[in-house]
């Protein structure tokens, strides 16, 4: 197999449409991508639907929209065709079907005309015995006299795998070394169901030859079929792919699989679906740096590194076969690095879709706002997650009606009394008058002189204003929030609180 730099492996993320895609999803195919990519190869995107009564189409789109999220583009797939279509495996049920047929014709495998009834009374006789549990191979070695009657009364069948019966196969795994597993466990299983379609057994391994596909990354889960793949390609005369299973993910205590739905631990929410970190607000930048480490590591020096730089070092035999848990704390950091080191005009175009939603303003209006685009830089050190800047701006794109003072005192800076948060609201509004050029140093100028003049501590004296112009108690910077509404506004604001606080402290006599 083709293993070296440049050599051009051939590996495919080949997911089962039947729910949402989930983190541990999303990490195997972006090692399978980062790998085509080292090695300068090709990654394909198959679908693995044979699970007819569990298919999802939304989940379909879903899976693909997930994988452009991280940038993972794929050379061959259902969308785009490929030299080895069909790239959806219920497309493909004739060429299983015919393979199939080959292994029968070959000795390797037989049909089986068991009904339910059957299969249901010999469950519950080995069930009844304590003997283990599994097919009895009872049509495995029945005459073909007998076989020439079932066909002829039109009975039903599957296709079942002839496994052998003594001696052990073993898989070499690139990261766990050899797998080695009893041919008796092998109970014959079922390559192609009674309506034509394929188990998932025969169809990975056919769909895997026949797309010439180099390296198999897949989930720790398939460990325990590697040998009854390798026992097919036997069958079939083809070469295995290199195996690498990859180590599980572990749910934030430690002590269990990641579970494909959000779980709470300590009070604490931890996501587990694509989709859920994206409506959360994570950039696909961090999450792309987060997940290359879950298993790997770029570099136990470095915490930041560039796609390129992870497709340049990308190295399959030093992936880490041992479990572990997610850093979530890890990958909120992440993001709030990324958000602040992005483009201002970038991090607007990124917020515009999330702003919109929850404050119900338009997108597209959002994304060329001149007063958003001013109060990037007051939020882009203050968040983590993109979700989490309509907290901070929603009074930015408000009425000064919709400001309101439900509790008045919050307009009372620490150590005043009512008249003096008066005084200090009426000495402001001279001051937002008149105090020119309105920008944020010169009104902070004023506002500290005026504090000084008052005899009051600057921190004191700020506070009615920010909670007159925000309605909030924390805010962005005061004096580059009042540049950002303009002084007309500002001062509609603080005449609102103004009047009451005025009425407050009347209703107080």
């Amino acid at each position: 197999m083709m293993t070296e730099k440049g050599k051009g492996a051939r590996v495919r993320f080949a997911p089962s449409p039947t729910g949402p895609l989930h983190l541990g999803g999303l990490r195997t195919a972006l090692f399978n991508w980062l790998y085509a990519r080292h090695t300068g190869g090709q990654f394909i995107l198959r679908i693995e639907d044979t699970d007819q009564k569990r298919y999802d189409p939304q989940s379909l789109d879903e899976l693909m929209d997930g994988l452009r999220w991280l940038g993972l583009d794929w050379d061959e797939g259902p969308d785009i065709g490929g030299p080895y279509g069909p790239y959806i495996q219920s497309q493909r049920r004739e060429i299983y079907a015919d393979y199939a047929q080959r292994l029968v014709e070959s000795g390797h495998a037989y049909r089986c005309y068991a009904t339910a009834e059957e299969l249901e009374a010999m469950r519950a006789e080995q069930k009844a015995r304590g003997l283990p549990q599994g097919y009895d191979r009872r049509y495995r070695y029945i005459s073909d006299e007998e076989r020439a009657r079932l066909e002829a009364e039109g009975r039903p069948s599957v296709i079942r795998f002839a496994a052998p019966l003594e001696g052990k196969t073993v898989v070499h795994d690139l990261i766990r070394g050899d797998i080695e597993m009893d041919n008796s466990r092998i109970n014959d299983p079922v390559l192609l169901k009674s309506d034509g379609m394929p188990t998932y057994h025969l169809a990975v391994v056919v769909d895997d030859h026949l797309m010439r596909i180099t390296h198999v990354l897949r989930g720790e889960e398939w460990i325990s079929s590697a040998p009854l793949h390798k026992l097919l390609y036997d069958a079939f005369g083809w070469e295995m792919p290199v195996l690498v299973h990859l180590p599980v993910i572990l749910d934030p205590s430690g002590k269990g699989k990641m579970s494909k739905r959000k779980k709470v631990v300590g009070g604490k929410e931890y996501l587990a679906l694509v989709r859920e970190f994206r409506e959360a607000g994570y950039l696909p930048e961090a999450m792309f740096n987060f997940l290359v480490n879950v298993g790997w590591n770029f570099d136990p020096e470095r915490e930041i590194f560039t796609r390129e730089e992870a497709i340049e070092r990308f190295d399959l035999a030093q992936i880490n076969p041992t479990a572990a848990a997610l850093p979530y704390a890890k990958l909120e950091w992440l993001n709030g690095v990324y958000i602040r080191e992005m483009d201002p005009a970038e991090l607007q175009k990124r917020l515009a879709p999330f702003l919109a939603k929850q404050l119900g303003l338009d997108e597209e209006t959002l994304r060329t706002s001149p007063r958003l685009a001013k109060l990037i830089p007051l939020i882009q050190v203050r968040i983590k997650l993109l979700s989490e800047a309509a907290d901070i701006v929603d009074w930015a794109f408000k009425e000064a009606s919709e400001i309101t003072y439900p509790d008045p005192t919050l307009l009372i800076g620490k150590n005043m009394d009512t008249d003096q948060a008066v005084a200090a609201l009426q000495r402001g509004l001279e001051l937002l008058r008149s105090v020119e050029p309105f920008d944020a140093a010169t009104l902070e100028a004023a506002f500290r002189a005026a504090a000084a003049e008052m005899n009051v501590k600057v921190g004191s004296f700020f506070a009615p204003f920010r909670v007159a112009i925000t309605g909030k108690t924390v805010a962005p910077p005061l004096f580059e929030s009042m540049e950002v509404l303009g002084r007309e506004e500002v001062v509609r604001r603080v005449e609102n609180a103004l009047q009451a606080l005025e009425s407050y402290a009347a209703q107080a006599v």
